[in-house]
Formats: structure tokens, C-alpha cells, sequence
């Protein structure tokens, strides 16, 4: 059979092993193809080929429920469950998602792009489906690096009170998040993994392999395997069932027929079962067993070399570089300075700490709300903390952010990365609620630069602020190419705007990336001898008051510029301060509308959103009423821009 014939998981029900074998080929193959073209998560999906197999084998779907943790492992359910024809467009605008969607697939139970959360959507399900009398299997698979999160530890805890629930949790295990992963619990899986009892099991199988008339011993051999892991289980896997889950494990998660035996056993029993599945993330390709950080996740690359297929044009470094290099160097004069982070050296920039600074970096694993915490803890002992964390990440920690930190007025200094619009991984991912959840709090500062060479200066202001909280936002991808400090790098003044360009006509105000657009959009508006006043805010708390309320008055409107929801955002502020101070002009805001903003290129989700130049031009044509020969001249000039983008 081939992967394309199938669109309902139930049609492997009654496939051979061979057969299953060939299909796990087929999917590794079109992942493969597919990631190399487009870009895309690569080592999760690749590890779990053999274990969606071996466990769609033993559930009807029809009926059956799979909670499948943050979803980048689910490239093979994806492809198992009618979507093998649209999959190379997948994390493309108006294409497949690169996470679980309730909305694309009848098969897709939960959506979710942040880790922990599957043990407690599926005991939720599982809870309903008793309640309401029925009779359906649900399964929720996390990986061992999801399980560092407290959200999974506090669902395990609960699903172990409920003796007559049935639930099964599948712990797929590769040793890793996307970086290695950190913690004692981490330790002790690997305690279980290389287990005098588990390596004693492995070299019998081996042995087994040898003998020329296995089939009438395996029997025997079945039973030998259950004693061992009997005699493994009360050393490691206590733990599990200490907390009233009936331990399965460790299995090979590549070894089908081990696989399916196992999962077949597990739906018999009664009440929640945890199976232990060993697999190795990034299997079947070389280049992503070695490096298994590297290849988490990979951009368009060359499926012979591994090597990721470069741009003709150099880039900028990316914003992530400038702060990780940039923190270190101010860490090697600071010994007070700590980086912290949630599992995501590598995205963060931290990796650089890490590498010359171990002492001065913290990896807290998958646990926001404890990063924050341990943050106020620092913070309280003089120590400077700097929580870096994706800005939707952070939203995880936003009762910690209020309790333990600004409540207390400590100096946990904040630096969000990935602010605004992310691209292909989507709603779940985009950085759009920053400012607004963190502008209402008391006591906090927020801050955004307009590019890499401010946000050096905004490291050195964070880091020297100790009056209490303060927040930096910047985006992800590549910076503008400006001249970078090497050194000396002045703090700003709390709470100061600057005027990047002088006109008379039009006001903008714009804060963090929406600075350069602003520029853009006012050299536009020049070109038809419209001048603009631009104004980089760099704080949206404190605002500077001092200069927007006279510019205000003077211009009797003001455009807002952010990269962020419009509700409770950087504009509003604006407004709110203009109302304060009894200024009643009217205030466009430009920013991202009260909608989610799906998986597209960055390009396209601005373009999408009237957040480019030549719309902000546009907009401000149509708002102030010029002449119409200049408002057609301008929308020619968008569509151009929009054609542009399309083509790319």
C-alpha cells in the first residue's frame, strides 16, 4: 500500500509488520522531501513514525481520541490522516499547519502549540466520556521534554486519583526538548533508559536474533522480557506507580511488534497507564540523529548534505544573535548578571551564555511560571536575572509576572523574543499580547527598540534599571544591517522618545519594529510632498508625555505604529495619555485587529495586515483626505508591494 491511499489511520488495522515497515519508509520519506522544500520541524515527527503506526494499529479512530502534545511530532499523524496530499504546503499561507488544528482534521482532538498540555486535555475528555456513559479509548502522547512542565505533572497527579478512569499517557522519550533536557526528572528516565535490568534486556534480544529457529521460543522470550522489566520497574518506575499509574516500559519505540504488543496490553488494563516509549528523534536521517538541537526544526535545506540551502545575499545577524552576544560580553563585567531560560537556549541566543559563561545561565526546562519565580528569587538577592522567554511563552508565567514580581517591585528584567508576527508556526506562536498584558501591571517598564544597535543599548538600560521590573520586546528574524557598538553601550534615559524626522503634515508614533515602516511609509508620503514627524517611542511605559502631548496638540492627530492586538496595546496607551492630560485629537492605531493571525511568511501576515510602508502610507492618505491623484498614485505603489510579496 502506499501512503498516499491512505486517508483514515483504521485502514492500517490488519497490515503486517512488513507492511507497516514500508509505510514508516514512505512517511520518513515524504517528511523528509517536505521539510527540505518548505521548512519545517524535523526530528520530533521522525522519531514517532513506528509509534503512531504501532498505536493507530490498536485504536479505531473512528471512535478513539489522541492527544498529541504541542503537535510539531504529529508530521506522521498528519500524513496517516487524509492530508498526505496537501502536505507539501504545509506551515505555508492558507496550507497545512505546522501544529494540530481542531479545524483542519476530525482526527486533530486538541490543538496545542505549547508543551504540558495533553495529559489534562485527554483526562478532561476522558472524565466527559464517563460522565456522559460512553465508551471510546483516549491516549494523549507527550515527550519527555514536555513532561518538565508543571501543567503535565499537576494532570498526572490528578489522573492518578482517578483509579477508574481510563487513560492512557504515552511518554515518548528521545532524551531531548529542543535542546538536551534538564532536571531531576529527566535524570531519573534516564536512570530507567540504562537500567542494569533494561541493558540486560537489550543484549538477550540480541542474542535471541541469532538463534536460527526463533519463532518456537517466543514465547519463552516474552516472558523472560515482562520478568525483567518487572525486576527494573520497582527501582525506576516507582515514581509512576507511587502516583497510581500502571507502568508499561521502557519499550524499543522503533520495534513495531514490540510496540503493538505493548499498547494492546495497555488497553486492557484499568484505570491510567503510563507506557514508557524509547525512541531516537530524528531516525531514519543521519544528519538529524547526530544533531539533534540543529535539526529540531530546519529551514530549506539540502537533503544530501544536510546544510540548510543559503540566501545569495548576505543577512544582518538576527536579533537573537545581537542580545546572546551582546548579554555575554556584559555578563563577563557583571558576575550578578544571570540568563535564564525556558528549554530554549538556542532560539533565545542564550546558547552563547551558556557556551562561555555556564555559571552565569539557567535552564529551568519546559517551565515558565517557575523561570519567572526563580527569577524574584534572584532578584531579591541582588542577583540581576534576565528571564528571557518567547513573548508567547511568557504569557504562561503571567500570575507569577504579577505576584512575585511586580507586586514585590523586584528587578527581574524580561527580554521577550519573538514579539510580534512569527510566521509559519502560527496562532500559537505569534508574539501579539505583550504589551498589552504587561502594560497594565503596576510598577512594570516596557521598552522596544527600533533595531539591533538599540536594543544593545536597552540590554545595558534593563540590566542597570533596579527600581524594579522592566520588559524588552524585539522581534524574531534578522536585524536592519546597521553598525553595531562594540563596547560602551550608553543606558537610555527611562521612559524618552526621540524625533527621527521632522514634517509638518503628519504625525506618526511608532514603537519597536514599526519604527522602520514608519520611516519608509514617511519617505513615501515626501515623494508627494506630504512631510511626516516620526516618533521612535521606545517606551510604551512610561510614555514620554513631555513630547507626544505638545506634538498632539500641535498636529491634532496622531497615527500609532505597533507590531501588536490593537485592544490594550501600544495605542491605546497613547490615547489613554492624550485623554489624561484633556487633549482630544483623534488617534489612528495601526497595528494587528482583534483576529489570530494564521501561518504565513512574516512578509505575507504584514502585507495581510496593512503593516508595510507603502499601506501605512496609504492609510494615512485616506485618514487625513489629500488629494486623490496622490491616494491612486499610493495604492498603485501598495499593490505593487503586494504583488512583490506574493511572488516571493
Amino acid at each position: 500500500m502506499h501512503l498516499s491511499q491512505i486517508t483514515h489511520p483504521n485502514q492500517l488495522h490488519g497490515l503486517s509488520i512488513p507492511q507497516l515497515q514500508d509505510i514508516a519508509h514512505q512517511i520518513r520519506e515524504k517528511h523528509l522531501q517536505t521539510v527540505a522544500t518548505s521548512g519545517g520541524h524535523l526530528g520530533p515527527g521522525l522519531g514517532v513514525v513506528e509509534l503512531t503506526l504501532g498505536l493507530y494499529q490498536t485504536l479505531d479512530l473512528n471512535h478513539d481520541k489522541v492527544i498529541w502534545d504541542v503537535g510539531h511530532q504529529a508530521y506522521p499523524h498528519k500524513l496517516l490522516t487524509g492530508r498526505y496530499d496537501r502536505f507539501h504546503t504545509l506551515r505555508q499561507k492558507d496550507g497545512i499547519a505546522g501544529y494540530l488544528k481542531r479545524c483542519e482534521s476530525p482526527f486533530d482532538h486538541f490543538g496545542a502549540g505549547h508543551a504540558s498540555t495533553s495529559i489534562s486535555a485527554a483526562l478532561g475528555m476522558a472524565l466527559a466520556r464517563d460522565i456522559k456513559g460512553e465508551n471510546f479509548k483516549v491516549v494523549a502522547i507527550i515527550g519527555d521534554g514536555s513532561l518538565t512542565g508543571g501543567m503535565a505533572l499537576e494532570a498526572i497527579n490528578h489522573a492518578g486519583y482517578m483509579p477508574k478512569t481510563n487513560l492512557l499517557v504515552v511518554l515518548n522519550d528521545n532524551e531531548m526538548s529542543i535542546s538536551p533536557n534538564v532536571g531531576a526528572l529527566s535524570s531519573h528516565l534516564n536512570q530507567l533508559r540504562f537500567s542494569s535490568g533494561v541493558q540486560l534486556l537489550k543484549k538477550l534480544e540480541e542474542q535471541f536474533e541469532t538463534i536460527t529457529h526463533i519463532d518456537s521460543v517466543l514465547p519463552e522470550l516474552s516472558r523472560i522480557k515482562q520478568g525483567i522489566k518487572r525486576l527494573a520497574v520497582p527501582k525506576v518506575g516507582a515514581v509512576f506507580e507511587e502516583l497510581g499509574f500502571t507502568y508499561m516500559g521502557p519499550i524499543d519505540g522503533h520495534n513495531l511488534e514490540e510496540l503493538i504488543a505493548t499498547f494492546e496490553q495497555a488497553h486492557q488494563q484499568t484505570g491510567p497507564v503510563l507506557v514508557h516509549v524509547a525512541t531516537v528523534k530524528g531516525k531514519g536521517y543521519e544528519f538529524a540523529e547526530q544533531e539533534r538541537v540543529n535539526y529540531h526544526a530546519q529551514n530549506k535545506f539540502d537533503l544530501k548534505t544536510g546544510k540548510a540551502i543559503a540566501s545569495n545575499k548576505p543577512k544582518p545577524p538576527s536579533y537573537s544573535k545581537v542580545f546572546g552576544e551582546t548579554l555575554t560580553k556584559i555578563a563577563k563585567n557583571n558576575p550578578k548578571v544571570v540568563g535564564i531560560t525556558a528549554a530554549m537556549s538556542t532560539g533565545t541566543g542564550l546558547d552563547i551564555l551558556q557556551k562561555q559563561l555556564p555559571e552565569q545561565y539557567i535552564d529551568v526546562g519546559i517551565a515558565e511560571q517557575h523561570a519567572v519565580t526563580l527569577a524574584a528569587g534572584l532578584a531579591c538577592e541582588g542577583m540581576r536575572p534576565v528571564a528571557t522567554i518567547y513573548s508567547t511563552f511568557l504569557q504562561r508565567a503571567y500570575d507569577q509576572i504579577i505576584h512575585d514580581v511586580c507586586i514585590q517591585n523586584l528587578p527581574v528584567f524580561f527580554c521577550m523574543d519573538r514579539a510580534g508576527i512569527v510566521g509559519a508556526d502560527g496562532p500559537t506562536h505569534q508574539g501579539m499580547y505583550d504589551i498589552a498584558y504587561l502594560r497594565c501591571i503596576p510598577n512594570m517598564v516596557l521598552m522596544a527598540p527600533k533595531d539591533e544597535a538599540e536594543l544593545q543599548r536597552m540590554l545595558v538600560t534593563g540590566i542597570n534599571y533596579t527600581n524594579g521590573p522592566i520588559a524588552m520586546r524585539y522581534p524574531r528574524g534578522n536585524g536592519h544591517g546597521v553598525p553595531l557598538l562594540v563596547e560602551g553601550w550608553e543606558p537610555l534615559p527611562i521612559g524618552k522618545a526621540e524625533i527621527l524626522r521632522s514634517g509638518d503634515d503628519v504625525l506618526m508614533v511608532a514603537y519597536g519594529s514599526m519604527v522602520m515602516p514608519a520611516l519608509q511609509a514617511a519617505a513615501t508620503l515626501s515623494e508627494y510632498g506630504i512631510e511626516a514627524t516620526v516618533v521612535n517611542a521606545r517606551f510604551a511605559k512610561p510614555l514620554d508625555t513631555d513630547l507626544i502631548v505638545p506634538l498632539a496638540k500641535q498636529f491634532g492627530r496622531v497615527f500609532t505604529l505597533e507590531e501588536g492586538c490593537l485592544i490594550g496595546g501600544f495605542g491605546s496607551g497613547v490615547a489613554e495619555a492624550l485623554l489624561d492630560h484633556n487633549v482630544v485629537v483623534p488617534v489612528i492605531r495601526i497595528g494587528v485587529p482583534d483576529q489570530l493571525v494564521e501561518h504565513a511568511t512574516p512578509e505575507q501576515s504584514q502585507l495581510e495586515l496593512g503593516l508595510t510602508g507603502p499601506q501605512i502610507a496609504d492609510r494615512v492618505l485616506k485618514e487625513v483626505e489629500l488629494p486623490k491623484l496622490s491616494v491612486q498614485l499610493l495604492q498603485n505603489a501598495s499593490r505593487k508591494q503586494m504583488t512583490d510579496a506574493a511572488m516571493r
